[in-house]
């Protein structure tokens, strides 16, 4: 992975060493379809536009960073200060665990004890009672990050705004990983038109 991510290692980024290739490879092994299906353009920009999205959530480029600030995804492993403990106590379905935190973890930056408790259902760890896990198993990291687009994971702060910086860096990185894969991005890369999922 050092190819497309050449500053995660970098002393900078605290989740040094915790996205390895072998766990990004076996993490989609539970997703068979990924970048397998559709024809070869279609393919590489799926896998693509994944590597923006993990990119996006959790780099630690600036503008001027060596290497280009699209060189420094997967630099945090969890959310820094976050802001509350992303707790929606009105959920029944999903209720927070006393004493955790759903705060953003893994490389999609998975948050909130309603995404937490159906990931960990899906992957086969109490996402509600240990969220940890996801900043602690970098195999459960990756598998939390396997079908999320913008419109569903930040569609009610991201879509619906033209020119939003948040998702001209998510289009940054998604122009780069398809050039590294010498295919063309397509049109409609933003989701300004677009309402909230």
């Amino acid at each position: 992975m050092a190819f497309s991510f050449p500053s995660k290692d970098n002393n900078a980024c605290p989740a040094r060493n915790f996205y390895t290739y072998d766990s990004f490879i076996n993490a989609s092994k539970r997703f068979p379809r990924f970048g397998t299906t559709g024809s070869p353009t279609m393919r590489k920009r799926e896998i693509a536009a994944f590597l923006a999205q993990i990119s996006h959530e959790t780099t630690g480029g600036w503008a001027t960073a060596p290497d280009g600030p699209y060189a420094w995804g997967l630099c945090f492993k969890e959310e820094i200060s976050p802001q509350s403990h992303y707790c929606d106590s009105t959920n029944t379905q999903w209720p927070c665990y006393p004493g955790q935190s759903y705060k953003g973890r893994g490389p999609i930056q998975l948050s909130w004890n309603y995404n937490y408790g159906p990931a960990g259902k899906a992957l086969g760890f109490d996402g509600l009672r240990n969220p940890d896990v996801v900043s602690n198993n970098s195999l459960f990291a990756f598998q939390t990050g396997y079908g999320f687009v913008t419109n569903i994971i930040n569609g009610g702060l991201e879509c619906g705004i033209p020119d939003d910086s948040r998702v001209n860096d998510r289009i940054g990185y998604f122009q780069r990983y398809a050039t590294m894969f010498n295919v063309g991005t397509g049109p409609n890369l933003d989701c300004a038109n677009q309402k909230s999922f």
